[in-house]
């Protein structure tokens, strides 16, 4: 397990004493769920602050596992200005358009058999598109690029034990700064639905 150095120093809190953290839940097409609860929150602060007010503006660090990595990678990456990716109210449309190609269902005594064959010998799903979509959608961004600090954490099931990636450890550790669309395939890779994930971090010295 990687364990932060003693050395790596933490920006000040955003808002007075309090450091604001929003952990969001994995799922998988669950991800809907928590993308609806942030798009009231963020419509509230919208109206406190303005329609270009975003959750990543408001949280010190925003941290997910699983779907809710890739959440925090859409809601955290910096667009061509230099804002969040995403906006919260965007999250519901990306699943609900996404989902059936991410997830497809086989029908019929065909689709039983692969589901079970699947469910013997491998995940249930390819993950090809899933990988697609995320590479086109993060593209070259890397951790320490996101606006606000992420954890978000994946498995490493050669070492068997958790690999956490934060942006406290891409600043403090450049070896660490992996592309945020390697980060977010590898935290929704799961035995039984998603295939395992093995990526190499180029990075420049």
């Amino acid at each position: 397990m990687m364990r932060r150095s003693s050395s790596i120093q933490i920006q000040p809190p955003t808002y007075g004493n309090l450091i604001t953290i929003l952990s969001i839940d994995g799922g998988g097409i669950k991800g809907i769920i928590p993308g609806i609860i942030l798009e009231f929150l963020e419509s509230q602060l919208q109206e406190i602050d303005g329609e270009d007010a975003r959750l990543a503006d408001y949280f010190d660090v925003i941290a997910g596992t699983s779907t809710g990595g890739l959440l925090t990678a859409m809601l955290t990456a910096p667009d061509e200005n230099n804002r969040p990716l995403f906006a919260a109210k965007d999250v519901k449309p990306f699943y609900l358009e996404n989902s059936p190609k991410i997830f497809p269902q086989k029908r019929g005594l065909f689709g039983w058999v692969g589901r079970l064959f699947t469910f013997l010998f491998g995940p249930k799903y390819g993950g090809e598109y899933l990988h697609k979509i995320i590479r086109e959608l993060l593209g070259k961004t890397r951790l320490h690029d996101t606006l606000t600090n992420v954890v978000i954490p994946t498995f490493d099931i050669k070492n068997m034990q958790p690999r956490v990636f934060s942006t406290y450890q891409a600043i403090e550790t450049p070896s660490l700064d992996a592309r945020l669309s390697d980060i977010c395939i590898g935290t929704s890779a799961a035995p039984t639905y998603l295939p395992a994930y093995y990526f190499k971090n180029q990075y420049k010295q």
